[in-house]
């Protein structure tokens, strides 16, 4: 796997700012659409990076990423972000989903099946729709 290093100095932009700066880096290193396949945020933001039960929370990322895929790794500022990008140009795409997002009346979030649900209404339908919790993530 190839490492790359943005050097960059100033406050923290966040993860938007610091994947963008990854995505260009990685094209400018022949990838014609870079997609992030893992990352991991430094500790020291004051934030805590993702990580699986069980997964050491420092590397857990980086395996994930080169084991699925990844050819580059791209970090930004000092250990703030890495990145592990692949090149997903010539990988089929699902266009469209029939998805969208409602809440409740309560605010919780709904992922819901457009051809079950309709249109007509914002209240999720059961038959329809499913709660976006800890199982269900948030796509759309």
């Amino acid at each position: 796997m190839r490492n790359v290093h943005i050097d960059y100095h100033g406050p923290d932009q966040g993860f938007q700012t610091a994947s963008l700066l990854a995505k260009d880096v990685a094209k400018e290193n022949q990838m014609k659409d870079p997609t992030i396949i893992s990352w991991h945020r430094s500790n020291r933001l004051g934030a805590t990076p993702p990580y699986y039960d069980g997964a050491n929370p420092e590397t857990w990322w980086e395996k994930y990423g080169e084991g699925n895929g990844g050819g580059l790794e791209v970090s930004v500022g000092e250990g703030d972000y890495q990145f592990i990008l692949m090149d997903a140009r010539g990988f089929e795409t699902v266009g469209d989903l029939p998805l969208r997002n409602l809440k409740d009346r309560d605010g919780n979030p709904y992922l819901c099946l457009t051809p079950l649900q309709g249109m007509d209404s914002a209240i999720p339908k059961p038959e329809a729709c499913t709660l976006l919790d800890g199982w269900a993530a948030d796509q759309y």
